[in-house]
């Protein structure tokens, strides 16, 4: 045990497991509703030019 290294038990890192799948389903899901910036931007300029022809 003198290395240093904190113990762990079990529970602790049956959390921190399950901490981690939930932080990498969150992040799937952020991704698959992700917008990418070249859809945004070309909605953004086309709502201006239509302003810019009234």
């Amino acid at each position: 045990m003198g290395d240093g290294e904190p113990v762990v038990s079990r529970g602790e890192q049956i959390q921190a497991a399950e901490r981690e799948a939930a932080r990498q389903r969150i992040l799937a899901l952020a991704e698959a509703e992700r917008i990418p910036v070249e859809e945004t931007t070309r909605v953004v300029a086309a709502s201006r030019r239509r302003r810019g022809q009234r």
